[in-house]
């Protein structure tokens, strides 16, 4: 059984301590913020997470998954220390690592005995030689150590599948031997092993997530070129996806991506381009065209109700950047209630989990317990979120509660030619 520690019980810290506990680590996390450690203790989760609280709790009570706020306590004893702090977009888009110094730091301050400590954070190309500075600037006394990178590739919703069965890990190191031991620590997960050096590795994790935001925007693109045309994008997509160079995943047109990964992934990726004199013009240009994609769904909305909301109800359906999570970090729903609220509209909104977080970001928007309160009495419903919740709805009856049958479909879950028959007007993207 090996000791690891893991500095940070957010999205990634959390599910990264909960599975290798469940792989038959002894896991100790810890976070600075007392609220949270007390939460976790009483079996209260920080985020929501399909089987997390399951898994959670099954370990604790195994005795292999404790929380800690006490770094010594964390520190003492492990082979293995995961840094798996936020690491937010600051003024100019640049990754604010504050919180990675402060653990590193701390880490130095405690450590009595020599440990890996590993980057599980997203960070800029060269931060894993700037912790291993800070480390040996901070040490009590000298202790030896390797810093390793080994980015997470976890998608909100499905983030324990993804830990457990992932495409591949990716580990970077200068230190050939901490990075094989890195190694043995995955071996369980069965997958392909990318063993690097520290910069390649943080590389690879900012290069995925900007290929990836950057299909969207190129899917999101076709579908206007499609609307245009009269082409339907999702048969386009179908049909594109079946060559092999291109797949089917990502290529689901509607309003764009949000969350805590692509939005500050890609402009932390432009701005480190940026400061050695190149022209990051693909960057770029898919934050344009993503951030487009929000103010579209307004101003669609408006043409199908004559070009104005004064005085219009309209409700969203979703609230959360996307489903099985409740997560509202850069959230389509948000610019998009601002900018109806701004416009005259009365915005409500309805999401099956994150509305407790929403209210706190949007206290204009009314909540509402069910898909079907909210419906009565509004001029248009705005699908934002794709829950299957919202697949299964009785539009038969969301039809005669609206005061006017509108549904402006933002993720394409609806058939166009049923909705019609219905006698919606019905407006998706690219269809």
């Amino acid at each position: 059984m090996k000791q690891i520690c893991v500095i940070g019980v957010g999205y990634v810290g959390i599910v990264t301590g909960a599975c290798f506990a469940d792989l038959g680590n002894k896991v100790i996390a810890l976070d600075v913020n007392q609220e949270r450690i007390e939460n976790l203790n009483k079996g209260i989760m920080p985020i929501y997470e399909p089987g997390l609280d399951e898994l959670v709790k099954r370990n604790m009570q195994a005795g292999r998954l404790s929380f800690t706020t006490d770094y010594a306590e964390a520190v003492e004893g492990s082979e293995f220390a995961f840094i798996a702090v936020g690491t937010p977009s600051g003024v100019n888009g640049e990754a604010d690592l504050q919180y990675v110094a402060a653990a590193a730091k701390s880490i130095a301050q405690n450590m009595t005995e020599p440990l890996i400590i590993i980057n599980k954070s997203t960070v800029p190309i060269g931060t894993g030689d700037w912790v291993a500075d800070i480390v040996k600037r901070e040490q009590k006394k000298p202790v030896e150590f390797s810093v390793v990178s080994c980015p997470e590739f976890l998608r909100e919703g499905s983030a324990l599948s993804d830990f457990l069965h992932p495409h591949r890990t990716v580990i970077g190191s200068f230190d050939r031997d901490a990075a094989n031991k890195v190694a043995q620590l995955h071996l369980p997960l069965r997958a392909p092993i990318v063993i690097t050096d520290l910069r390649t590795a943080e590389m690879i994790k900012y290069a995925s997530n900007a290929f990836l935001a950057a299909k969207i925007s190129f899917i999101n693109e076709i579908a206007d070129i499609c609307e245009a045309y009269g082409a339907d994008v999702k048969e386009v997509a179908a049909g594109m996806g079946y060559d092999a160079r291109i797949g089917h995943h990502f290529l689901d047109a509607g309003i764009g991506w949000g969350g805590s990964c692509f939005p500050k992934d890609v402009l932390a990726l432009a701005y480190m381009a940026e400061a050695k004199g190149l022209d990051p013009r693909m960057l770029n240009t898919t934050l344009d065209i993503n951030y487009d994609r929000r103010k579209a769904v307004v101003s669609r909305t408006a043409e199908l109700l004559g070009g104005s909301f004064k005085g219009k109800t309209i409700g969203l359906l979703g609230l959360a950047f996307k489903p099985n999570t409740d997560d509202m970090r850069d959230a389509p729903a948000i610019d998009i209630a601002q900018e109806l609220t701004a416009s005259g509209a009365s915005v409500r909104g309805y999401d099956p989990v994150a509305m407790d977080v929403a209210r706190k970001i949007l206290p204009a928007v009314e909540m509402f317990e069910n898909p079907y309160a909210m419906a009565k009495g509004c001029d248009a419903l705005i699908v934002v979120t794709e829950w299957n919740e919202f697949k299964q709805l009785d539009l038969a009856k969301v039809k005669i509660l609206l005061k006017s049958p509108v549904i402006f479909d933002g993720r394409n879950i609806y058939d166009t030619a049923t909705m019609k028959a219905m006698g919606f007007t019905y407006r998706a993207i690219g269809r």
